[in-house]
């Protein structure tokens, strides 16, 4: 009987030993070890998008997190896209040869932006979805930041 794991999480920090053990958790399930793009029979499930939400954060980006890589479909992005316009989320897009280099970037821009006081951080859930330049029209990594706002 095949399986499908909806979520995994870990907890973790942006420490250079919390990006390993990030890594190391994308790494499986890439690689389908941890069966939540495949089944447990390996077979790749199709119509699914792995996207990385950052919640129960112990105090801002320099303490520990929780990060969940959940599989979704495409109407979780279309929620996603209600919200942001709703105001609960800000938006921010960044591209690169490489995902790990537009992931590195937006969340630069993400903490710069904080730092400036031009972006209210809620550290409620933030959500990340990137698209490996191998799957984009343009040719490029694309990386889309969706980053929960402080209701004033």
């Amino acid at each position: 009987m095949a399986y499908q794991l909806k979520e995994v999480t870990l907890r973790t920090d942006n420490s250079p030993d919390g990006m390993e053990k990030i890594a190391a958790l994308w790494k499986d399930i890439e690689t389908g070890k941890l069966p939540l793009l495949f089944d447990s029979e390996g077979n790749f499930l199709k119509g699914l998008s792995p996207v990385s939400l950052y919640s129960n954060y112990e105090s801002d980006e320099k303490g520990e997190y929780d990060l969940s890589i959940r599989a979704v479909t495409a109407d979780f992005f279309a929620s996603l896209e209600k919200d942001t316009t709703k105001g609960k989320y800000f938006k921010l897009e960044t591209t690169g040869e490489r995902v790990q280099d537009c992931t590195a970037l937006a969340w630069q821009q993400v903490w710069r932006l904080s730092a400036e006081g031009k972006l209210k951080r809620a550290f409620v859930t933030d959500i990340e979805s990137s698209v490996p330049k191998e799957y984009t029209k343009d040719g490029k990594a694309h990386c889309y930041l969706y980053i929960s706002v402080r209701q004033e």
